[in-house]
This record gives structure tokens, C-alpha cells and sequence, in this order.
């Protein structure tokens, strides 16, 4: 016996670009179409409602979704059932045919690539809509996108889902539209976009601050060779693959201090505003990652979860997690796009994982708002190309076929050599060995802007940016930064005025480093009295800057870039 319809009457009031979106994919009905709507929008939502008015219409008679893991299936199925719609979570490949008291089922990409044949034979026994959750899953590998392509070409409608920015390699995306630009490359096109920085300005998603953190590393290569380097100043790749693991080392200073910092901005939220707030460290190994809970089990005097895998207990571990008080959570990079923990609000990004589409479902992770003011706080390594991705929350990208490859990017598999784990022969303390790390807080990025001028781990510098209140809004957050900013500097010139008269010496010659922090302290203060002379946002100056000047985020701008931004933004 066939499953009741849903009730349309019923279902949740949808948000504004939920409506707009829904208005245009009804008046198009063509059978495909793409909806971009960064994490924690609500494209579950979006998607079941389109759904229910295709059931309740009669245009299809079946709902299939697609999604990358087991655990989204478990997500799916019970956010389908809140609204009337039944999703079988536990269909096989075997079973061939979905129950008849079930609208459908849900199913992952490799689920779908291990046998099209079977999902194509669905697909065509009844009229079928399917959902392609995180679409651009479908272009992993090339079993993947062709298993997806034969099961659902007879589908009826095709609606496909994304949360971040598509893929960075040039495997199409199935059922994906391409369009050739003047420059003679094919970038995706989506017929509905929702980015972050229009969620932000709804109060639809939380602002994330960033908190990065520097510091000293030291590390012994295979030839015996001793290495020291600070973390964040420009340097080689292999050098920023071996600074950024010897941070990373839980046997270093860097991570005990970092993840002490985390903790205590936790309990700030939980003092202020968000009693039950929750903390992530994302981790690249599984070893690693026990280690971490080890050192959060010391600092926080309560044993973290840890889900080590993409199994049917990991999924079981992370739902309780999502309604319980526990402090933190410790994950091996599959807490990602989709999983929804409403109560994070607290990120230590403690991976080598650097392309745009990892950190952005990373980051996603920590924007869901739940009540007006409520922020979010990330702390991760001071590394150029991180700082760079946590400047460009707001950008929006397609997926971009044959494009050159940036060739400042950081080579994520070499990042990923540096941190696997190898046989107890010890291979790789052979090739590299870390020594030391210590932490200080380097920069605080928010709004495409750079604050603070740096404050050692434990001091009270540190401890005013640990201690920000947890409910602000955007235009406050940017407000307070600036404050404490000022209040640094103030601070600063009146110890340099009170200690002794020193005896002449030669003039003090600034490091680089030194430089680059001075200037950009003095480009944010401009910037902000840009903003009160304007009303433009501190995100909008910056990007016009970009434009004008080129060049990175200030984050990762030298000081030649910095100057000459200083300088048009005194003529504007």
C-alpha cells in the first residue's frame, strides 16, 4: 500500500530565498536544476518541498536522493518523515525494488556506481524524482559521475544541491550546465544562488571569526639537518607542508596552547549566550586524532567524542553528540558538508587538508544559527593559503573546466604525504622528525579584514580575544575588533612612554614579519574610518581594494601590496 501524500498545509514556513527559489523552479519545470545555497541555508528544506509539490501534483510518483555518506542517509530519511515524505535509509543494491510504503529511498554516489543498472531499472519502473546532494560528489571519480549519469537520465526531474564551491579538478559534473565564457573556459551555471554573504545579512547563518595562530616550529630532516621556521611567513611549499605538521604534532606546544585557547573561548560561550555550545578538531589521521582527545580530556576535565569513521556507529556517536551537552568532538575529516550539529560554534582546524572545497564544508559546519547574535569562533594555523580561504568566506565560485592551476596553491598531496601514518618501522621519523612548536596568536580575520597585533598564548592579549561576547551581530563584531584593536595600540604607546629613557643606540630595524603587522594595522584603521565615512561594509572596502590594487586578502598580502593599498584607500 502506497504511503500518504504529504501535506503541504503542514509543512515548515520556508525562508525567503527558499520562496524565491521554489516560485522560479515552478515556473521553469524543466527536468534539471541547480540550486547553490551555502551551509546551514536550509537546501534540506528547499528540496522536500519541491519534492512534496512534484508528489502532490502527480509529476512524479517517486523521490530518490543521492548523498555522499551513510550518515547523511540516516539525516535525510528523518528530515523527509518530519514532512510526511518516506525515504528508505536502509535500501541495498540487492533489494532491487524500493518497498511500496516508501515514496523512495536514499541512497550515496557509491552506492549508485557500484550497480546504475539497478537504480536505472528504479528509476524508470516509476515516475522519479531525484535529489543529488553535494552534487559535485558525482565528479570523484569517473565511476561515480557515469553510474550517476546511466541511473537517473530517465528520471523525471533532477534537482541538484551544493553547499560549497565545485570541484577544483575538471571531471564534469552530471546533469550540471556549462556555459563557455569570453576567455574560452566552461563554468559551471546554477539557477539559484544563495551565498554566505546574503545568509549572513538575513540572519540566516552565524559570522565566523577566525583566530590564527603563529609560532616558532622546529623539525630534524633525514639528512640530520635541523630546520626552524616561523609559521605564516612566506617560505617554500615543502618548508610550509613541514612547518604546518610540526604545529600540528601533539606532542608540540602549538596544539596543547591552541586547543587550551579553543576551550576556554568554548566556555565563554557557554557563560554568555550558549549554554549547551559545542567544540570540533578536525584531525587528518586516526591517530592523531586520539591523540587530541587525550589533550582535550586533560585541559576540558570531560572526555570528548571521537568518530574515527563513516560507519553506522560513527553515526550513532555523532547524533548523540548533536543533543547532548558534551564539550567537544573529535573527527577525522568526515564531520563535513551536510552533517548538521546546530550546536557547534567552536572550531580547531588542526588538518593539512587546504583546497577551497574542504575548508568551505569545514567551515560550514559552524555557521547554522539557531537564535539572533550567536557567532562562531575557528582557530587554525597562521599558513598563507588558509589565512587566504578564511578572508574569502563571502566568495562565490563555479567550477571551472580546464583552468590553470594556481601555482601559489598549496599541493594538498604533498601535505597529505607529510602526515601519514606509516608501519611501525617508523618511516617517516626517518624522513622528518619535529622538534618543538610554540603558539601565539597571530591574527583575527572576520569580514575579509585582519585585526589584532598579535599576543602570546596565556597572556591577557590573548585573553581579550578569547573572551569577545558570544552573541554579537556582524556590524558589532567588526565594531568590538576595531575596539580592541585601538585599545592595543593605546596600550602599546603608553608602555613605550613610560619605560626609561633608553641611551642612544642605532635606529631599530623592523623584521619583516614586524612590517607586515604594522601595516596592516594601519590599512584596517583606514579601512575603518572608510566604513563610518561610507556605510559601506569592511569586507566590500576590502574587496574594492583587491580590485584596484590586485593581490590577495590582507591576510596574505606582502608589504609591497599592503603599502600600495594604504595608499589608494587615502585617495578614495
Amino acid at each position: 500500500m502506497s504511503p500518504p501524500l504529504p501535506d503541504l498545509e503542514t509543512f515548515p514556513p520556508l525562508r525567503a530565498w527558499q520562496r524565491k527559489a521554489l516560485v522560479e523552479y515552478l515556473r521553469r519545470r524543466t527536468p534539471d536544476f541547480t540550486a547553490v545555497a551555502t551551509p546551514g541555508a536550509g537546501k534540506t528544506t528547499f528540496a522536500l518541498r519541491i519534492a512534496a509539490e512534484l508528489l502532490n501534483d502527480g509529476t512524479v510518483e517517486a523521490v530518490t536522493v543521492v548523498c555522499p555518506t551513510e550518515h547523511l542517509k540516516t539525516q535525510w530519511a528523518v528530515a523527509a518523515a518530519r514532512v510526511g515524505i518516506q525515504l528508505d535509509a536502509a535500501f541495498r543494491n540487492a533489494d532491487v525494488h524500493s518497498a511500496r510504503d516508501f515514496h523512495g529511498a536514499v541512497l550515496t554516489y557509491a552506492q549508485v556506481g557500484m550497480a546504475p543498472a539497478v537504480h536505472r531499472r528504479r528509476t524508470m519502473t516509476r515516475r522519479t524524482m531525484v535529489i543529488l546532494d553535494e552534487i559535485h560528489h558525482a565528479g570523484d571519480s569517473r565511476t561515480w559521475g557515469d553510474g550517476v549519469k546511466d541511473a537517473f537520465e530517465p528520471a523525471e526531474r533532477r534537482l541538484m544541491l551544493t553547499g560549497t564551491p565545485f570541484r577544483s579538478d575538471d571531471n564534469p559534473i552530471p546533469f550540471v550546465s556549462y556555459e563557455r565564457g569570453d576567455d574560452g573556459l566552461q563554468r559551471s551555471r546554477s539557477d539559484s544562488t544563495y551565498g554566505y554573504s546574503d545568509a549572513l545579512r538575513d540572519g540566516v547563518v552565524r559570522p565566523v571569526i577566525f583566530l590564527a595562530y603563529s609560532g616558532e616550529t622546529r623539525w630534524r630532516t633525514s639528512a640530520g639537518d635541523e630546520l626552524a621556521a616561523r609559521l605564516g611567513e612566506p617560505m617554500t611549499k615543502d618548508l610550509v607542508a613541514q612547518a604546518w605538521r610540526t604545529a600540528l604534532d601533539h606532542r608540540g606546544d602549538w596544539m596543547p596552547q591552541v586547543l587550551r585557547a579553543a576551550d576556554a573561548r568554548l566556555s565563554r560561550l557557554r557563560e554568555h549566550g550558549m549554554p549547551d555550545a559545542g567544540g570540533l578538531v578536525i584531525a587528518s589521521d586516526q591517530q592523531t586524532a586520539r591523540a587530541y582527545a587525550k589533550l582535550l580530556e586533560t585541559i576540558a576535565g570531560e572526555k570528548p567524542a571521537v568518530v574515527l569513521s563513516d560507519d553506522q556507529g560513527a553515526s550513532a556517536r555523532i547524533a548523540t553528540f548533536a543533543v547532548s551537552e558534551q564539550r567537544w568532538l573529535v573527527a577525522v575529516r568526515m564531520v563535513s558538508e551536510g552533517v548538521d550539529i546546530p550546536r557547534l560554534a567552536v572550531g580547531v582546524y588542526a588538518t593539512s587538508a587546504s583546497t577551497p572545497l574542504y575548508f568551505a564544508q569545514a567551515i560550514g559546519r559552524f555557521v547554522r544559527a539557531r537564535r539572533e547574535g550567536e557567532t562562531a569562533t575557528v582557530f587554525l594555523p597562521s599558513v598563507p593559503h588558509l589565512l587566504g580561504l578564511a578572508s574569502e568566506m563571502e566568495a562565490e565560485r563555479d567550477h571551472i573546466l580546464g583552468a590553470p592551476k594556481d601555482p601559489d596553491g598549496l599541493d594538498d598531496a604533498l601535505l597529505e604525504r607529510a602526515q601519514r601514518a606509516e608501519d611501525a618501522a617508523g618511516e617517516l621519523e626517518k624522513r622528518f622528525e619535529a622538534l618543538s612548536a610554540t603558539a601565539e596568536l597571530d591574527q583575527v580575520i572576520f569580514d575579509g579584514a585582519s585585526f589584532g597585533t598579535g599576543a602570546r598564548a596565556g597572556t591577557p592579549e590573548e585573553e581579550e580575544y578569547l573572551g569577545l561576547p558570544g552573541l554579537l551581530s556582524p556590524d558589532q563584531v567588526a565594531l568590538l575588533l576595531n575596539r580592541r584593536q585601538s585599545e592595543q595600540l593605546a596600550e602599546q604607546k603608553r608602555r613605550a612612554k613610560d619605560a626609561p629613557v633608553p641611551q642612544p643606540r642605532e635606529p631599530v630595524v623592523l623584521s619583516a614579519g614586524e612590517r607586515r603587522v604594522g601595516l596592516r594595522r594601519q590599512l584596517n584603521t583606514l579601512v575603518a574610518a572608510h566604513h563610518h565615512r561610507t556605510g559601506l561594509p569592511h569586507g566590500k572596502i576590502h574587496a574594492e581594494l583587491r580590485r584596484i590594487c590586485g593581490g590577495p586578502p590582507s591576510a596574505q598580502a606582502t608589504i609591497e601590496q599592503l603599502e600600495e593599498r594604504i595608499a589608494t584607500i587615502q585617495t578614495l
